[in-house]
């Protein structure tokens, strides 16, 4: 028996054929093509211009042909005055975003995940998730008919609960900005976020409630000692890749709301990026500002993993 066992532990694996294995599961490879298709030419395509960054971009000579520079225009980005305040403006509000637009997806998952009839749940999953096919232009317009200083529904009573004072304008006040920009964001996307941690609790064991119940705990008490420690490697896992865009304020809902009064606050990388890159013609200075904001982001999701993996033992990789 022993000898038997030894024999077939010994014995060699058989080798897939990819051939065979892909012929096999063909349905799968056609249903990943898009995507596949998708990621190589708008992700790893673009790549190829990243060269600009280091050379002295012509248009006679084309992306190839220009003489190299070297990190002139890295360094000629540090020594601009415009450094330090887009890098701060884009933290300020990609951190803020962060805190205020993270928690609040859970915080909802859980809140549905606790409604029990079936028709109630759909009906209140639905309304949470329709702002998040909200397009920027759209909401933004809406954004500028409610904040209106003299006809804006939300800015007058905003102002008759004296949350605001009289004569302020919410769209061109610098102070007003970030709150805007990120309330509107947590209203438009937080329950588009929170389908993850939907599906996650979905999975918890129903068995685990009962047991808590029978230890006499309260819904709270479940909460917090069965459906969040069953999420947590969702969260971390989410909270990671949060971290890798730390830098990465969406440009299209920044430069719409942006005003001349607010452009102090307003001015982020990819705005300035537009601004000066492709506004003024300075392509090979806005491809080594986009090439740092990129290189920033990709060091912050390294740490974020890093220390993820060394606390909690959980990382992407």
């Amino acid at each position: 028996m022993k000898q038997a066992s030894r024999t077939a532990a010994a014995a060699p694996k058989k080798k897939v054929n990819p051939g065979k294995a892909f012929l096999r599961d063909w349905q799968l490879w056609v249903m990943i093509l898009p995507a596949a298709l998708y990621i190589l030419i708008f992700c790893y395509g673009p790549m190829y211009g990243l060269q600009l960054a280091f050379k002295d971009y012509d248009f006679s000579k084309g992306i190839t042909g220009g003489d190299w520079a070297g990190f002139k225009y890295f360094i000629q980005y540090f020594q601009s005055p415009m450094f330090i305040p887009t890098i701060r403006n884009t933290f300020v509000i990609a951190f803020f975003s962060l805190i205020c637009g993270f928690p609040i997806p859970i915080i909802l998952a859980i809140a549905i995940n606790a409604v029990r009839g079936p028709r109630w749940k759909r009906t209140v999953q639905t309304v949470v998730y329709l702002p998040y096919f909200i397009s920027t232009v759209v909401l933004v317009a809406i954004l500028q008919i409610l904040l209106s200083p003299t006809t804006g529904v939300l800015s007058n009573a905003l102002r008759a609960i004296g949350l605001v004072p009289e004569g302020t304008n919410l769209l061109g006040d610098p102070s007003a900005f970030v709150p805007v920009y990120v309330i509107s964001g947590v209203w438009q996307s937080a329950g588009w976020n929170s389908i993850i941690f939907i599906a996650a609790l979905a999975a918890v064991d129903g068995q685990l409630y009962d047991a808590a119940k029978v230890d006499g705990a309260n819904r709270w008490q479940q909460v917090w000692h069965v459906e969040l420690p069953a999420i947590l490697p969702t969260i971390i896992i989410l909270l990671i890749m949060n971290m890798g865009g730390i830098l990465s304020v969406g440009f299209e809902k920044t430069y719409l709301l942006q005003t001349p009064m607010n452009k102090g606050v307003s001015e982020v990388i990819s705005t300035y990026v537009y601004n000066v890159g492709l506004k003024s013609s300075q392509f090979s200075f806005g491809s080594a500002v986009g090439l740092f904001n990129t290189v920033v982001n990709f060091v912050f999701l390294v740490l974020a993993n890093q220390i993820s993996k060394r606390f909690a033992n959980i990382s992407l990789v």
